[in-house]
């Protein structure tokens, strides 16, 4: 019978010399779980322990590589990433203000509301001026726009965006003056102030009279980091409720009836349900009455491995192409070629014969010119990953719009099993 003499490794590897009537042998043992749930005996043609151990653990590491692309397409995230409890959400807010101390860049005189909005400003300390009498180079009337979040409490700061309403060149070196940011109802639950930074520049030597300038980036919008205090709360009223609404960021029926088996798991029972796509009802239990914030902050660390679509995201304007995981191609032929068509127009002057009573006129002669690219037919075999797909589309030396041309042929063709969304 077999004897163990040595244990070369433990745990997830295990190796052991045996002998069995004279004649030596290695079993070597890969963990517990499949497909390595069983020990392997061979014989030991002279092998040292050493090399078994380099067997074993090689073994194990290739195992492991070929699980890794299904280990990746199965990522498992947290609740709180994929999904939100409903009535908990941001506002929106707004104003109406000034930015001073620009340097000659701000409105000029035809932006009319810009004088009187610094005409109302300066009547409320006290100097009175007619809003026709007032240069407003230096000042350039603004858009103030944030997100309140929830749960924010007064005297947070929030960020605020500033961005120019008149003609303005650039709002750069510009300080915005204390601003009241308003919500849909009409009232004030912030107050904005403060210097602006701006992601961009205008300079030149023209002084605002011509001449050169370099411009980079949009210099007629700004931002403002914590430049708004917080003056109202908004309540939530999740907390008295017996019942919460768990809605998904991305709508799917099998995403949203995962959510609901994590969080039974994760409570031991049977109180979340899908009601839909979009939304799982989970009932609070009698162990969390008034511990709301412990209930969620429970469920939202559940983990749970999304369903996603098949999708392929394009953007005709910049060439972006953005592929998603599960995009399958089925077998096609294809052939793609470019049409260049070229219109030159060259002037000529058409003169009168001597002696003649006619003028002298200049016409253009148009010349069309046409290049058709040649194109071989192109068999693409079935796919299955994004790699295949990457490698079939690269073989055809297609440029990104040619590409999305590509893209949007196969889908009509019925060879693009995604969807297909053009920005």
């Amino acid at each position: 019978m077999l004897t163990r003499e040595r244990t070369l490794l433990d745990r997830t590897m295990e190796a052991r010399q045996s002998r069995l009537d004279g004649e030596e042998f290695w079993t070597v043992v890969l963990g517990d779980a499949p497909p390595f749930g069983r020990e392997t005996t061979r014989p030991a043609y002279g092998l040292s322990p050493r090399t078994v151990r380099w067997l074993a653990q090689a073994l194990l590491l290739a195992a492991l590589l070929a699980m890794a692309p299904a280990i990746a397409r199965s990522q498992t995230v947290r609740v709180k990433d994929i999904a939100n409890v409903q009535g908990v959400r941001g506002n929106q807010l707004v104003g109406y203000g000034l930015v001073i101390g620009l340097d000659g860049s701000g409105d000029s005189q035809q932006t009319k509301f810009t004088a009187q909005s610094v005409a109302s400003m300066l009547d409320k300390f006290g100097v009175t001026m007619p809003g026709t009498a007032l240069k407003v180079r230096n000042v350039a009337a603004v858009m103030v726009t944030a997100d309140l979040p929830p749960f924010v409490r007064t005297g947070a700061r929030i960020d605020v965006i500033v961005s120019s309403l008149g003609d303005a060149r650039t709002l750069q070196g510009g300080t915005l003056v204390q601003t009241p940011l308003q919500g849909a109802d009409g009232e004030v639950y912030a107050v904005a102030q403060g210097p602006l930074t701006l992601g961009g520049y205008t300079a030149g030597g023209g002084g605002g009279g011509g001449g050169s300038t370099v411009t980079r980036n949009h210099p007629t919008v700004g931002r403002i980091p914590g430049g708004a205090y917080v003056e109202k709360d908004v309540s939530v009223g999740y907390t008295q409720k017996d019942v919460l609404t768990i809605s998904l960021n991305d709508p799917d029926f099998a995403t949203a009836s995962r959510i609901a088996a994590a969080i039974n798991k994760k409570l031991g029972g049977s109180g979340a349900s899908a009601e839909d796509p979009a939304s799982v009802r989970v009932r609070i239990p009698p162990a969390y009455a008034g511990k709301t914030v412990d209930f969620l902050a429970l469920i939202d660390d559940a983990s749970v491995t999304p369903d996603t679509i098949a999708k392929v995201v394009v953007n005709e304007r910049t060439g972006t192409i953005v592929i998603g995981g599960n995009v399958k191609l089925s077998p096609v032929a294809l052939s793609h070629g470019g049409l260049h068509v070229e219109i030159s127009k060259t002037p000529a002057v058409s003169q009168p014969m001597p002696d003649a009573s006619g003028q002298t006129v200049t016409t253009e002669q148009t010349t069309v010119t046409t290049t058709e690219e040649p194109s071989n037919l192109r068999k693409i075999d079935e796919v299955n990953t994004v790699d295949d797909l990457i490698k079939s589309l690269n073989a055809l030396k297609a440029t990104p719009r040619d590409i999305i041309a590509i893209l949007q042929a196969m889908k009509q063709a019925g060879a693009l099993h995604a969807e297909l969304d053009i920005l």
